[in-house]
């Protein structure tokens, strides 16, 4: 990849990529990965440079250690949320790119305890994978301040407004058990299986699935605010149109036929459709 591709210059976390698979790893593990600024910028720049590389088809993002993370650093006390006098420049989302924004899928592999911004960033990815005795809350109502990372956006949409209501309103910490009974992770596993699982899906994703078609699903998933039914049925219709025909619809069929792994040729670069990086999201034909 481009400038730290080899993760030299990256303190917070680590970096690796191999067969289409990009692992980033919180790297704070004598803190528990707690978050701090220069995670959260190079957390972000290593996202960026995932949606931009081609060669990325599937990001990982885990902890180091036995935790996932577990918040905010509370190390400087309680001067960890500083004073609201001349915060101009605060923001409740320490990530200046998000997983979300990352147009091949993100899965949060959740090694171990998941609290805070811990368990609202993997909120932003697209699966989730979690251990099961990970001990997990949204507690920042019980510090005084509130959640946070767009996780009043992001909760709701995964798993329903009462459950996000009980989660996010009584701050209480739950289990990796807890979080895939409700849906809020696709599987619960012991803790040494995880990131061994969501590799798993992740070059299972780098293998079998189009690039772009798999962006434009992404996107639409993500779409703010959600197109109405019949809107999203003329999206759909409008970008099958842009996939059908083109080389990589081609190979789809002549792989499952030939029963082979595809060779997908089309790319992001030259063969996604600006028009979906509008917000919100207007299908060319509504326009016309």
């Amino acid at each position: 990849m481009n400038d730290s591709s080899d993760g030299a210059a990256y303190t917070d976390i680590i970096f690796t990529f191999d067969d289409g698979v990009a692992v980033i790893t919180l790297n704070r593990p004598d803190n528990l990965n707690a978050f701090s600024s220069a995670m959260g910028a190079q957390l972000a720049d290593a996202l960026q440079k995932c949606d931009q590389d081609e060669r990325v088809r599937a990001v990982i993002i885990t902890g180091a250690g036995r935790a996932f993370c577990a918040g905010a650093d509370f190390s400087a006390g309680p001067a960890v949320f500083g004073s609201q006098t001349g915060n101009t420049n605060f923001s409740s989302d320490p990530l200046r790119y998000h997983p979300w924004q990352v147009r091949k899928p993100v899965i949060a592999a959740i090694n171990g305890h998941a609290v805070g911004l811990g368990m609202t960033i993997p909120l932003q990815c697209d699966i989730r994978i979690i251990a099961k005795t990970a001990k997990c809350g949204i507690v920042q109502n019980r510090r005084g301040v509130m959640p946070d990372a767009h996780s009043h956006w992001t909760l709701p949409r995964i798993v329903g407004h009462a459950r996000a209501a009980e989660i996010l309103l009584t701050g209480k910490m739950f289990t990796g058990v807890d979080a895939a009974a409700w849906g809020l992770a696709s599987e619960a596993l012991d803790a040494d299986q995880v990131l061994p699982r969501a590799l798993d899906i992740a070059h299972e994703i780098a293998t079998h699935v189009a690039p772009v078609s798999v962006a434009v699903s992404k996107r639409l998933l993500w779409a703010d605010p959600p197109p109405t039914r019949a809107a999203m049925h003329q999206l759909e219709t409008d970008l099958h149109l842009v996939l059908m025909g083109r080389p990589d619809s081609r190979e789809g069929v002549l792989a499952f036929l030939d029963k082979r792994d595809p060779e997908w040729t089309m790319t992001l670069e030259n063969d996604w459709p600006t028009w979906l990086d509008e917000e919100p999201i207007v299908s060319p034909t509504s326009q016309s």
